[in-house]
């Protein structure tokens, strides 16, 4: 799905369309474009976007590339050769070292001439390409201009000054930020890092959520906090609508196992529970009465405990009309957990898979990630 332009942003679900578009606001680009992502593969579509900036970089355009070691660990360093001796500038966040592999950086956000910036949970990679649900992971990228997007701009600066590691927690740097665009489009930008005491995302859809009667989420990677899980159901009791759009398909076995850990309280709740079948999801999109929140954050512990994200919230009438629209397009796909048939076909094996999985995820990897945090952090 794609505006027609005549609106102030551009929503896409699909790969084709979006790294069209990137590739476009790359090509059309005259002062600026910088790149923050999470996973970039050495694929044809990888060159293509390299080969679009270094084209940009030899025509005199300031090009900058942030990418995660982690995310990013089979790409060899050296397929950026071409791109640096156009004069690009390409680091990678928190370089492989045994006491720092934790803490990685989430983003993906590509801004272009300080006038346009994509965001969402697109990565450079082959398995995005398609139109996710005959090919092709399913996904969100939005497009967005105006007072935002210096905003943006000013979260990747900050973090591509400190890719190395250690540093100061992130939040000491730069607090979220919250303004009111010169369009129809309400913000505030939500940026979130290890070693802050509040996470941003999550206060803001905690405080949503207490008088919330209608609740709409996807995400292919859910393990939210007890208290984030409490106030669901207690939307779903009191009679309020929550719906959750999670993965039949999934890239990682265990976090699919972990979320599935939740479902017989949250349906005995009332809450209502489909799973994407044609393609593995990826869209990170969560609405909250005449709220979306759209970026780069899962609602699990390491996209609220450990990873550096960014997440925006809308207030405004037109992107919510327009993520409400993309939910129902999602939910079309979608095949709905029933609770008696779920527990039916629930063996005691997957019972105690499913709860391991929850410690891993939920305990024991956001122990390792505070102990290397700890570790990283200068000295005072």
């Amino acid at each position: 799905m794609a505006d027609d332009g005549s609106s102030p942003f551009q929503w896409w679900t699909a790969g084709d369309a979006a790294f069209a578009a990137a590739g476009q606001a790359i090509q059309a680009a005259a002062r600026s474009v910088w790149l923050e992502i999470y996973i970039y593969a050495d694929s044809p579509l990888g060159q293509r976007v390299r080969d679009q900036l270094t084209a940009a970089a030899r025509r005199g355009v300031a090009v900058r590339v942030l990418v995660d070691a982690v995310g990013s660990f089979e790409l060899a360093d050296s397929f950026w050769r071409p791109l640096r001796e156009a004069g690009a500038d390409v680091r990678w966040f928190n370089p492989l070292s045994l006491g720092g592999f934790a803490i990685r950086n989430h983003r993906k956000l590509l801004v272009c001439d300080g006038q346009s910036a994509f965001i969402g949970g697109f990565n450079i990679a082959e398995q995005w390409l398609g139109d996710g649900v005959r090919s092709g992971w399913r996904d969100l990228v939005l497009c967005v201009e105006g007072p935002l997007v210096s905003e943006l701009a000013a979260s990747f600066n900050d973090l591509f000054q400190r890719a190395d590691l250690p540093h100061a927690p992130f939040c000491r740097l730069r607090r979220s930020q919250a303004k009111k665009s010169v369009s129809d489009l309400d913000w505030q930008l939500l940026l979130s890092g290890p070693g802050r005491g509040r996470n941003p995302f999550l206060t803001a859809l905690n405080r949503g959520l207490h008088h919330a009667r209608r609740v709409q989420f996807i995400t292919p990677y859910f393990l939210p906090p007890l208290r984030l899980r409490r106030r669901l159901m207690h939307i779903a009791r009191r009679g309020g609508q929550v719906q959750l759009i999670l993965p039949a398909q999934t890239d990682i076995w265990l976090s699919r196992l972990a979320a599935q850990s939740l479902y017989r309280r949250l349906l005995k709740a009332g809450v209502e529970i489909y799973e994407y079948e044609p393609q593995i999801l990826h869209t990170k999109l969560y609405l909250v009465d005449d709220t979306a929140y759209v970026g780069s954050a899962n609602l699990d512990p390491r996209s609220l405990r450990i990873n550096y994200e960014l997440v925006v919230r809308f207030t405004g009438p037109a992107i919510v009309k327009r993520a409400r629209e993309s939910f129902a397009e999602t939910l079309a796909h979608c095949r709905r957990v029933d609770l008696p048939q779920w527990s039916a076909a629930r063996t005691g094996w997957q019972r105690v898979q499913q709860h391991w999985a929850h410690f891993i995820l939920a305990r024991l990897d956001p122990w390792v990630a505070g102990w290397q945090y700890r570790k990283l952090r200068p000295a005072k």
